[in-house]
């Protein structure tokens, strides 16, 4: 939903002024007094909290690169500095069997080309919990589903995640769900059946696949033996069905693997054929992960993926595109018209300008908090690995947590390859990027 930027201006007005009257200093005249009152240690029928944060952002674009040369042929420069305020707030209330959640972000930016804000509900719905075996969901949702920690090919109703972000908080969908679950004293110790119904009409869902449908997705999930396990399956003529299997277990208490697969029909897809001509074909594809996360005795976290999308662009289709890219770059050159520039937007909305739009990826998140003895400094770094034409991106990052309730982050990120590689190819050369969160 988009807003102007005053009601986003307002919303974090009212959130300054809301943190400053629940603000303990607030109440800092009032007389103090130390009791024990047994009603702060029952469950809250009420709970909320959330952060703000400010974001700053240098870019060196990539001027060579396709998604450049796309994006900036009307309007060339060489960096690009960008703002970005946002408010996330998260409440709960419960109440007998029910439950309602909300989450809700607002976000505003501003850089050297113009400014943009947004403001969405990213979950609305309420629980239902009539017995301890039985739940029900009504609302929009983010469901979880999968077991991987940059990727799910399984999570047939969820927004894919962003790899260098992964645990952001995502958009749900709105559906009905039901879970029913059941607990065992053998080998299988727990079994559990979740159905949801996910409606796709105008302005309901519009994003998730072709209006006028009613889709079913279902997971049956098992601990048997301290293995998870789930099987999924998604049917409906929004999207094609697909059918899925993961898994995760604890090898021992710092050794964990896990992962997916996936496996989807009947998709069609848009792409360049040798002849250079946009074609559609259709077909059925696999897609899987593997990986692994590792804990060691000095604090230092390792997560590793393989992850194989068979419906992405090979490398050679992806050089079509890039080529077309070029083409229309010479085009505009020599005659001043971006037709070719115009048909390439329209290519890469069908799916060249995703994200990971490669076959063969493998991802790399290593972290260690307080080394050398330095309390709430965490170093980090986040790999992204093209394995089919070997380029790829790099995020080194320091961050802080010694305040109560923030968080500093310093990232720095930097793509490298050759010329009609993915990641060579992109907008941004590289990009040193500044978070400051306030949770509360």
């Amino acid at each position: 939903m988009r807003h102007g930027c005053g009601r986003i201006l307002r919303s974090i007005l009212f959130f300054l002024v809301s943190l400053f009257l629940f603000s303990p200093h607030s109440h800092a005249m009032a007389e103090e007094n130390y009791s024990f009152d047994l009603e702060e240690f029952e469950p809250k029928k009420f709970e909320w909290g959330g952060y703000a944060e400010i974001k700053w952002e240098h870019i060196d674009l990539n001027t060579d690169g396709a998604f450049y040369k796309l994006n900036y042929y009307e309007d060339p420069r060489s960096v690009l500095d960008r703002f970005t305020g946002a408010l996330q707030l998260e409440s709960r209330y419960k109440r007998g069997m029910g439950a309602f959640n909300l989450v809700l972000r607002a976000e505003a930016g501003r850089d050297d080309v113009g400014w943009s804000d947004t403001a969405d509900v990213y979950e609305a719905n309420l629980s239902l919990k009539p017995s301890p075996f039985v739940t029900v969901d009504l609302g929009k949702k983010v469901f979880k589903w999968g077991k991987g920690y940059a990727w799910n090919p399984v999570g047939f109703i969820d927004r894919p995640k962003d790899p260098n972000d992964p645990e952001e908080a995502l958009e749900g969908y709105i559906g009905a769900g039901i879970d029913i679950i059941k607990s065992f004293s053998g080998s299988l110790q727990t079994v559990a059946l979740t159905t949801v119904v996910l409606p796709v009409w105008e302005d309901v869902n519009e994003d998730f696949g072709e209006v006028n449908n009613l889709n079913l997705a279902a997971k049956l999930y098992m601990l048997y033996r301290d293995t998870d396990i789930d099987f999924a399956i998604f049917s409906g003529n929004s999207r094609s069905t697909r059918y899925g299997v993961d898994f995760s277990r604890n090898l021992s208490s710092n050794f964990e693997i896990h992962g997916e697969f996936a496996y989807l029909t009947d998709l069609e897809q848009n792409y360049l054929s040798e002849t250079g001509t946009l074609t559609k074909r259709e077909l059925s594809a696999e897609r899987y992960l593997l990986g692994l996360r590792y804990l060691t005795e000095s604090d230092i976290t390792t997560i590793i993926e393989f992850y194989h999308n068979g419906a992405g662009f090979s490398e050679s289709e992806l050089g079509r595109f890039y080529q077309l890219v070029a083409d229309a770059d010479t085009q505009l050159l020599n005659t001043g018209t971006d037709t070719l520039f115009q048909t390439a937007k329209n290519i890469s909305n069908m799916g060249y300008g995703r994200p990971q739009v490669g076959r063969n990826y493998l991802y790399l998140k290593i972290n260690q908090k307080d080394p050398f003895d330095i309390l709430y400094f965490t170093p980090g770094l986040i790999a992204i690995l093209n394995l089919d034409d070997h380029s790829y991106s790099i995020s080194p990052e320091l961050a802080y947590t010694g305040v109560t309730n923030w968080e500093f982050r310093l990232r720095f990120t930097v793509l490298n390859s050759g010329r009609f590689t993915e990641f060579g190819e992109k907008q941004n050369e590289n990009r040193l990027e500044l978070r400051v969160r306030y949770h509360f």
